[in-house]
């Protein structure tokens, strides 16, 4: 019933692990815009924004009055895919987003990589996005990018959806057909 009245703003503001905005929303580098009562403004980067499973940095006072998404972070090609027991309505077992910007030369000059439901919050992959960075995103590149890169940076959790160790292997899978989506994209 929720689904045409949900927001994003709600959707962050929830802080469910597995809230499907928050992975996309952390690849465009998003700030959250914050209003007191008094009318005080301030922005927070999304990860400063979201502290843990349904938990977040509003105060008593406060309410999220915009998502702030920079120019800078409309470049490159984008691309984000989830694992769920069915296809729709449905909580995700593991999900992933990327944003890729290349060179003239076809090599990839910035990632930005992030999975959600894999851990308390969504996170960004910046190891994973290091070892992307001067290479051509090609099947070998791919291949190289497995469970135990990922889960350098994870820190799975067991549930009825799924294990942990399923949630890593899931997880080094989604990014890599997320990328190779993004890739195809910008052909």
């Amino acid at each position: 019933q929720i689904q045409n009245s949900g927001t994003i703003a709600g959707n962050i503001c929830n802080a469910s692990p597995a809230a499907d905005g928050v992975p996309c929303l952390l690849c465009l580098d998003s700030e959250i815009e914050v209003a007191s009562l008094h009318g005080e403004l301030k922005r927070l980067r999304l990860p400063d924004f979201i502290l843990g499973p349904r938990s977040n940095a509003l105060q008593g006072n406060e309410i999220v009055t915009a998502v702030l998404v920079p120019e800078s972070s409309a470049k490159g090609n984008s691309a984000f895919l989830k694992l769920g027991a069915r296809k729709h309505l449905v909580i995700s077992i593991a999900m992933a987003a990327a944003r890729i910007e290349r060179t003239a030369g076809n090599l990839v000059a910035k990632a930005a990589l992030s999975i959600g439901a894999c851990g308390p919050v969504a996170v960004r992959l910046h190891e994973v996005e290091k070892f992307l960075e001067g290479r051509r995103l090609n099947d070998k590149t791919l291949e190289e990018i497995d469970g135990s890169l990922v889960a350098r940076e994870l820190e799975p959790i067991s549930d009825i959806r799924a294990s942990a160790g399923f949630r890593i292997e899931a997880a080094a899978e989604l990014v890599k057909r997320t990328l190779a989506a993004g890739a195809d994209a910008g052909e």
